[in-house]
C-alpha cells in the first residue's frame, strides 16, 4: 500500500515523502497514529501543492536574507568601550552588544546568528560574519572607539 508520511517515522520515512508500505502496518500503525495517509490522486496532488509553496517560501527567505546581507555589507556600527594602553578593552564587545547596536539602527538580528569566534577586546575595525540564511552570509563592520 502507498502512503504519504506526515510525519517522520524513524525506519520508515521522512515527512513528505511517499512510500510502499505493508497493508497490514499502514492500517494498524501509521493512519490510525496520523502518521500517514494513503497516496490517492488528491493527497497527491496536495503533497504536490504543499512543496511547491513550501520551495516558494524558501525562496523568499532566501530573497529577504540577501537583501539584507546588501544592507548589512555597507553598514558600520560604532560602539564605545573603555581601554587601557595598547588599545586592549576593559571588558570586550559580545555579540550581544552588536546585535542591540544594530537593533537601534533598525535592523532586527538575532545574537546567534552574529558569527563572533571570541569576544572583541582591541579598539578599531572588526569585520564581524553574520549567517542570514543557510546559504547567505554577510561581513558587518564593527568599530570599536574610545568611550
Amino acid at each position: 500500500m502507498k502512503v504519504i508520511f506526515i510525519k517522520d517515522v524513524k525506519g520508515q520515512g521522512k515527512k513528505g515523502q511517499v512510500k510502499e508500505v505493508s497493508e497490514g502496518y499502514a492500517a494498524n500503525f501509521l493512519l490510525p497514529r496520523g502518521l500517514a495517509k494513503s497516496a490517492t490522486d488528491g493527497n497527491m496532488k496536495t503533497l504536490e501543492n504543499q512543496t511547491v509553496a513550501e520551495q516558494n517560501r524558501k525562496d523568499q527567505e532566501k530573497e529577504e536574507a540577501q537583501a539584507l546581507a546588501k544592507k548589512l555589507e555597507g553598514m558600520n556600527i560604532v560602539l564605545s568601550a573603555k581601554s587601557g594602553e595598547g588599545g586592549r578593552l576593559f571588558g570586550a564587545i559580545t555579540s550581544k552588544q552588536i546585535a542591540e547596536a544594530l537593533a537601534a539602527l533598525g535592523v532586527k538580528i538575532d545574537k546567534r546568528k552574529i558569527e563572533l569566534g571570541d569576544p572583541i577586546r582591541n579598539l578599531g575595525v572588526t569585520q564581524v560574519p553574520v549567517k542570514l540564511h543557510s546559504e547567505v552570509k554577510a561581513t558587518l563592520k564593527v568599530q570599536v572607539a574610545e568611550g
